[in-house]
């Protein structure tokens, strides 16, 4: 009924048609297939209210990695982030909690200093500036009048 060539054209077309979904389902699910090229370095927090993995880690304003992790560790939280090679962090660097827009996803902005200390895998930031909870502040101007 069907020539081969047009099984041979279907064959085909049905192999490009998987290969596209496996590249798509790879880079839209952010695996990393061939080892990562960044480094680790972690912060603690007392509070990451709406900070979830996989949020950005950017410096002013460009994304330069992604969190990774986050822990609890004696009632703090302790987030590891992945940062990409090439980006020098150093150590009197702070991190912030913020939040994008008015109601947006929450992410972490790094703040660099003045130290010539870089940081390196698995180092740890000092200085952190949890999140604000919007909440927390509607009911303290609400209950304090």
């Amino acid at each position: 009924m069907f020539g081969k060539k047009t099984e041979i054209s279907v064959g085909i077309f049905m192999m490009v048609g998987i290969a596209c979904l496996v590249y798509l389902s790879v880079n839209l699910g952010g695996v990393d297939l061939f080892g990562s090229d960044a480094y680790m370095i972690e912060a603690r927090f007392g509070s990451i209210e709406g900070l979830e993995v996989a949020a950005s880690v950017e410096i002013a304003g460009v994304p330069v990695g992604k969190v990774k992790r986050i822990t609890l560790d004696e009632n703090e939280a302790v987030v590891q982030m992945e940062i990409k090679k090439g980006t020098q962090i150093t150590d009197d660097t702070i991190a912030s909690i913020r939040t994008k827009g008015v109601i947006g996803d929450k992410f972490i902005k790094l703040s660099p200093g003045g130290s010539d200390e870089i940081l390196g895998d698995n180092d740890s930031l000092m200085e952190t500036e949890s999140s604000i909870s919007l909440e927390e502040l509607v009911s303290k101007y609400v209950f304090e009048k």
